[in-house]
């Protein structure tokens, strides 16, 4: 009989196929193929065919938008939303409605385009997560942006209109729906328990062992208990932290360490795959949120949501996460 399995943040119910999971080699994914671009506007020797870069880490002194960048950040080409203007809040009947304001950028993480996060060194990892920390705590001196949202899209499955390694940020002039959900239940839980849910559910999955993938000092890789997602696998720092913007020196290498360990064990596992990745962390420019945990959600594309799962709100997990993390860990 399948599972129904709820999560302790927000609530959600998922069903679990703990009866008939599907192994890896089940997902009869469609090939996935570095094709190569020819005038990839993210290469060596392209800068001209992007916007103006905001800002790069470069190893040596370099003119702007010229070759011998490191990690390069640009405005997207055709940005969601705008930074010129302002909010203009107003009302049209019950609805709500204001301008289009933001921010929205790509950071381009290596100039090599066929070496994926998988393929890139601890340091060069680093790179890139510092390039997130350093546009975020940029981007929230605008006191109109109270959200930085990460992600990142590979694959065309998931969303990535270019192939070479990159990510996108976008600040927001409000808080997400997703990410106000946890943060309600983790203030909920910490009311009614005085605990953080994060906090437990790291003590939980380290107590129990079944789902944990990968473990370094400072950084817990799992595949949560309610997943979404077959092979769904969360990264999240062991003690407690609500800002993913001020980590220091050390836990950027530890972060870099595990991200890497964590994408190659899925590749080992699932092939080249189509995957995101979403950094949850705390709304800027507005309340302080101490019972809230920043973390890592990586997402495979294994699978499509389909009118169920957008009917109910509930999500059909076809590989039970501990069988899941059993594959993952074994390589």
């Amino acid at each position: 009989m399948p599972q129904l399995r709820k999560d302790p943040i927000v609530g959600r119910w998922v069903v679990v196929n703990v009866e008939n999971p599907l192994h890896p080699q089940d997902f009869h994914l469609p090939p996935f193929k570095w094709k190569g671009e020819k005038n990839c506007p993210f290469c060596y020797g392209n800068e001209h065919m992007t916007p103006p870069e905001i800002q790069v880490i470069a190893s040596s002194e370099r003119g702007p938008n010229t070759s011998g960048w490191r990690v390069r950040v640009v405005p997207n080409k055709y940005p969601a939303l705008r930074i010129e203007g302002g909010l203009n809040k107003r009302g049209l009947g019950i609805y709500d409605m204001s301008n289009g304001i933001g921010a929205h950028e790509v950071i381009i993480e290596t100039p090599h385009h066929f070496k994926g996060l998988g393929e890139l060194e601890v340091g060069e990892i680093k790179d890139v997560l510092r390039m997130y920390c350093l546009r975020s705590l940029d981007l929230r001196k605008d006191r109109r942006f109270k959200y930085i949202l990460i992600f990142k899209n590979v694959g065309a499955q998931a969303g990535a209109s270019l192939e070479h390694p990159h990510s996108q940020l976008i600040a927001l002039p409000m808080v997400p729906k997703n990410v106000k959900e946890e943060i309600k239940g983790a203030k909920r839980y910490f009311e009614f328990r005085e605990r953080c849910v994060f906090c437990d559910m790291i003590a939980y999955e380290i107590e129990s062992q079944e789902r944990i993938i990968y473990e370094s000092d400072m950084f817990l890789a799992f595949c949560p208990l309610s997943s979404r997602f077959s092979f769904e696998v969360w990264i999240i720092p062991k003690e407690h932290k609500d800002d993913f913007a001020t980590m220091s020196e050390l836990e950027l290498e530890n972060l870099a360490s595990s991200l890497k360990e964590v994408i190659r064990k899925l590749k080992k596992v699932l092939g080249e795959h189509p995957y995101n990745y979403i950094i949850h962390t705390s709304p800027v420019n507005t309340d302080s949120y101490f019972s809230y945990h920043w973390h890592i959600e990586i997402m495979p594309k294994l699978t499509r949501v389909a009118g169920f799962e957008w009917g109910s709100g509930f999500y059909i997990v076809f590989t039970p996460p501990e069988l899941a993390a059993q594959y993952l860990k074994d390589v």
